[in-house]
């Protein structure tokens, strides 16, 4: 009962803080007579999300140059995540080490240089000079040009080659043109005359050469850490349309005429990664307590006011390979004190929380405000593992990058999209492996490292579906990674907003058919 009026209460004083707030003060920027300007509100954009600027060949702000119509890729998803052509038109592997790509002969990058396969290679080779993901995403060995004919060989099989040529950081710049600060050429509808660590400017490009032709004049990409202030600007007018309201916000613009909502269910997945360098985690028992003493389903249908979906494992269960394939350990605090307890983890002392050998079992738990739901499932974890005496310390920081390299955390929650080339390999790439850039946990299994492996070099997409599951049921029961939930994607826009549509893999948002 006490949790539930903890949950309930977190979720009402959000509610209360937004509707109590009022009108902003700041003026939506004037457009010129006749021109169309639009103004955009987000969370998803800037340092702590590590995807600032324009240039795709950076971290992650690839998302940024194709989210915001300046750069494309080779190939795409489809609205069902299947893999459609876009900068290419077909695609032939040869082999199993080489793959042919034809792309289209009528693109021009905003720099006016035309789309060609030594284009296309320039870009690639400087992508995999600076990257960290993807030389060990691609496995790309070398690349030859010729007129519109790309050619890629791979050091080893790769049968997910084309759908991590599908991924933000493969968009295809011009490379004479250059990197310049955080802007770059690309082939989109949209072209950036401005770009720094909180806001684009973008203008419509006049040479765009798909069917569909950009109709808004001029764009304004605002980063938005605040969501309450995201809430207020919108309702104000000062912005357009948001992407990442407070959960608590959308009943403001339900059943409003004067707004649309777009929304759909993605991969995006809020997790937390166990850190085994901490000595409290190597400890399997107090793993397993606190997987089961973090309640999912409240924090979904409470804190989030219902949308997302609360996860088992890193995929919805939408995917083939998703979370009915498999198994975590459940919401069960009965079971987590006693497992506790089993362990030499006893109140011995009467202050509420378990101890050992004269030190209380305490959590810090490092998470940024950049994802909102990220600070609430903070908040609610801190409550419900409170219930089975452990105390969780919260550090919701901008900076957590740099508190990620001073190693002091035992638990790093962050939101990550799973799946966003369609296939179950990058999370595992990413986050897990022994050589994994973002395996924050510093998790490691032998057996887990030569699945990947084999799950590499597999063409079959149902034994590749197979092999996630193998591999998803290990980090489950070793207790090294808690998915809370999933996110339900939501843009909210004024009315007078037309072809802003949220799509499930998260990538594209401004795009040709934006207008207003």
């Amino acid at each position: 009962m006490q949790k539930k009026k903890i949950l309930a209460g977190l979720s009402t004083i959000v509610a209360i803080a937004i509707l109590a707030t009022g009108c902003s003060s700041s003026a939506k920027p004037q457009s010129k007579a006749g021109e169309k300007k639009f103004v955009y509100g987000t969370t998803g954009y800037g340092v702590d999300m590590g995807d600032e600027g324009l240039n795709p060949h950076k971290n992650y702000s690839g998302w940024s140059c194709v989210r915001y119509g300046v750069g494309e890729t080779l190939f795409k998803f489809s609205d069902s995540m299947e893999i459609v052509p876009w900068l290419a038109t077909a695609y032939k592997f040869t082999d199993a080490n080489t793959l042919v790509i034809t792309l289209r002969d009528n693109v021009t990058f905003s720099s006016g240089r035309k789309l060609d396969a030594q284009a296309v290679k320039e870009c690639l080779e400087h992508l995999l000079q600076v990257h960290d993901r993807a030389p060990l995403d691609t496995k790309i060995d070398k690349i030859t040009a010729q007129g519109q004919i790309v050619t890629i060989h791979t050091k080893e099989p790769t049968p997910a080659l084309i759908n991590y040529l599908c991924d933000p950081y493969g968009a295809i710049i011009d490379m004479q043109h250059g990197i310049q600060g955080d802007n770059v050429a690309g082939t989109g509808p949209y072209v950036a005359s401005a770009v720094s660590d909180t806001e684009i400017t973008l203008h419509k490009n006049p040479n765009y050469w798909g069917q569909v032709k950009p109709k808004v004049d001029t764009i304004v990409v605002k980063a938005m850490t605040n969501g309450d202030t995201m809430t207020m600007a919108l309702q104000s007018g000062e912005l357009d349309a948001t992407y990442g309201l407070p959960y608590a916000s959308y009943k403001l613009f339900e059943h409003n005429s004067a707004y649309n909502i777009s929304s759909t269910a993605t991969s995006r997945a809020f997790f937390a990664q166990l850190n085994y360098h901490a000595p409290v985690m190597q400890e399997k028992a107090v793993r397993e307590a606190v997987a089961r003493g973090i309640n999912k389903d409240a924090f979904v249908s409470v804190l989030l006011n219902g949308h997302g979906t609360a996860a088992v494992g890193p995929f919805p269960d939408s995917f083939k390979f998703g979370g009915k394939t498999v198994q975590a350990p459940t919401y069960n605090p009965a079971e987590a004190k006693r497992i506790l307890a089993a362990a030499g983890w006893q109140d011995t002392n009467g202050d509420g929380y378990v101890d050992k050998n004269g030190t209380n079992l305490t959590l810090r738990w490092l998470t940024y405000p950049g994802r909102m739901e990220l600070p609430i499932l903070a908040e609610s974890a801190q409550a419900t593992l409170k219930d089975i005496g452990i105390k969780v310390e919260v550090n919701s920081n901008a900076n957590h990058l740099q508190e990620l390299k001073k190693g002091a955390y035992d638990v790093y929650a962050s939101a990550m999209v799973t799946a966003p080339t369609g296939d179950p390999e990058y999370f595992f790439t990413t986050c897990c492996l022994t050589t994994s850039t973002k395996n924050r946990g510093f998790y490691h299994q032998e057996r887990l490292d030569t699945w990947a492996k084999e799950l590499h070099g597999t063409f079959d997409a149902a034994k590749r579906g197979q092999i996630a599951t193998q591999m998803q049921q290990l980090i489950l029961d070793d207790c090294g990674y808690i998915f809370a939930s999933h996110l339900q994607m939501s843009l909210v826009a004024k009315s007078k907003v037309k072809g802003l549509v949220a799509h499930p893999c998260d990538y594209y948002e401004i795009t040709a058919d934006l207008d207003i």
